[in-house]
């Protein structure tokens, strides 16, 4: 019986938990509370893929109201990998943020910090599962708000100034999404989203229509951080307490490309979308400049945090780059990376947790003779760069030979020249770490600092995916694969 009650449970558990994360004693049993709510989420969306994959899509009524009249949610195959994904890295984060919040976070907020992760969690797993379009935006709302609140919670004023910042872009976004579900609603007289796709066709010539369309591409596309619309993030990241950017980084860019590939192939679907309006020579031109672009800008960067904050963005430019191509192995590439990316970006902001609770920051400078020093944090910081470059065995390597496939069954060989090009270009930014750590000596009399276990276990264990998955990657891309064949409405 609880077993058909699990769509809801999966966003009903972190959103009552709250609260009473908030009432508990001791900053120490939120974090336990906290960790043990984020692990039963995952656990739910283990549950609701194995499910997916064996019997197909599931549909929820909320109050036994049936869709269209009432809200669903509705869990196929790409969002039930995004909930994996979101309450996967969530977990882990949290599993080793203790100490690191102890450290980053004043003592009289960390009761706060731990309620407002709870409530993100919830926002971005509503995002995924739910159905109905008006729920997207209440759901992006809370998942933005406690987003807010947590970068704001980040040591210095610079953490209220990037909150601010964040607030202002991420309103305005929200905005345009609302307008856009509004518009939608006036054409069709529907908010939900099956019932939408459904309606759409017959009047998607109206001006209406086509005016959704923008409000909403442009909206996701500020949430999502696509240059040149990522003017947010860098310092959302660089300035967040770890553990948040670690999570973050990990989920709400996801979710925010998880939107696109919903609105633009569910809802409006891939005749509209990529056909009529032709969103590919919009969203194609715009990756290749955030991957060329942001990957150079983070060859610069002074701070540990900023520089993987760049690559963030060029790593997005590439999962859009896949969904541009509009193909099987395309969308494959994109989703696959949305898995990938999370895994290796997750890992790299824990190993600046790890910097942060033993150097009190992350500037580049503060890297010098890390190796010696802190010899794991720093493995860990090597193997997570040679993921993120794309290194075969690597679940980053996995990610960029689909795209390469991808873009070589169109007979762009240039495009697939240019792929290979930007990772070179990781490699400059990762090896300028790498070269502070290993080749430059520390400070007079520094001995060896090694982070606590209780963080360094979460990275490893983040790591260590990133070569599990690189190696036997048969149930990242046959899933991705799968979500990519229901979204083009093919058949495999």
């Amino acid at each position: 019986m609880l077993a058909v009650h699990l769509p809801v449970f999966q966003v009903l558990l972190p959103l009552l938990a709250a609260p009473v994360s908030m009432l508990l004693p001791g900053s120490r049993v939120s974090w336990v509370f906290s960790t043990l709510v984020s692990w039963g989420c995952f656990a739910l969306s283990v549950l609701l893929l194995q499910q997916v994959l064996q019997e197909g899509s599931i549909s929820y009524a909320i109050g036994g109201w049936a869709a269209p009249w009432g809200i669903e949610y509705r869990v196929d195959t790409i969002n039930a990998f995004v909930l994996l994904i979101v309450s996967g890295i969530s977990s882990l984060v949290l599993t080793g943020a203790q100490a690191s919040i102890e450290r980053e976070v004043a003592k009289n907020r960390i009761d706060l910090l731990y309620t407002c992760w709870l409530l993100a969690l919830a926002g971005l797993l509503g995002i995924a599962i739910t159905g109905d379009a008006f729920n997207v935006f209440v759901f992006l709302e809370i998942s933005a708000l406690s987003s807010y609140a947590l970068i704001a919670l980040g040591s210095g004023r610079r953490a209220l100034t990037a909150s601010f910042r964040y607030l202002v872009v991420g309103t305005i976004g929200a905005t345009f999404i609302v307008i856009g579900i509004g518009l939608i609603y006036m054409a069709t007289g529907t908010l939900n989203m099956a019932d939408m796709g459904a309606r759409l066709p017959a009047v998607a010539e109206s001006r209406t229509v086509i005016a959704a369309f923008a409000f909403l591409i442009v909206g996701i596309a500020l949430k999502m951080a696509l240059f040149p619309l990522h003017f947010w993030l860098p310092d959302a990241y660089s300035y967040a307490p770890s553990p948040v950017a670690a999570f973050l980084a990990g989920t709400a860019t996801k979710v925010a490309v998880y939107l696109l590939l919903r609105f633009s192939f569910t809802i409006f679907g891939g005749d509209f979308a990529f056909g009529a309006m032709a969103l590919e020579r919009v969203l194609m031109p715009l990756a290749l400049l955030g991957i060329f672009i942001a990957s150079l800008v983070a060859i610069f960067q002074m701070d540990v945090k900023r520089l993987l904050a760049y690559s963030s963005i060029a790593q997005i430019g590439y999962m859009v780059l896949g969904i541009s191509l509009v193909s099987v192995t395309g969308l494959t590439a994109g989703i696959l990376h949305l898995f990938n990316h999370a895994l290796i970006k997750s890992a790299l902001f824990m190993v600046m947790a790890c910097v942060f609770y033993r150097m009190g920051a992350t500037r580049l400078d503060d890297f010098a003779g890390l190796g010696r020093r802190m010899p794991w944090t720093m493995a860990a910081f090597v193997a997570g760069g040679l993921s993120l470059i794309g290194i075969p065995l690597t679940v980053g390597f996995v990610s960029k030979w689909y795209l390469v496939v991808a873009v070589l069954e169109r007979g762009w060989w240039p495009l697939a020249v240019f792929i290979l090009f930007t990772s070179l270009l990781a490699v400059v930014y990762v090896w300028r770490v790498v070269e502070v750590a290993y080749l430059r000596p520390a400070a007079e009399g520094a001995g060896r600092c090694e982070a606590p276990l209780s963080i360094l276990l979460p990275t490893w264990v983040l790591i260590m995916a990133n070569f599990y998955f690189g190696i036997d990657s048969s149930l990242t891309v046959g899933v991705a694969s799968r979500a990519a064949a229901a979204l083009l409405g093919i058949g495999l």
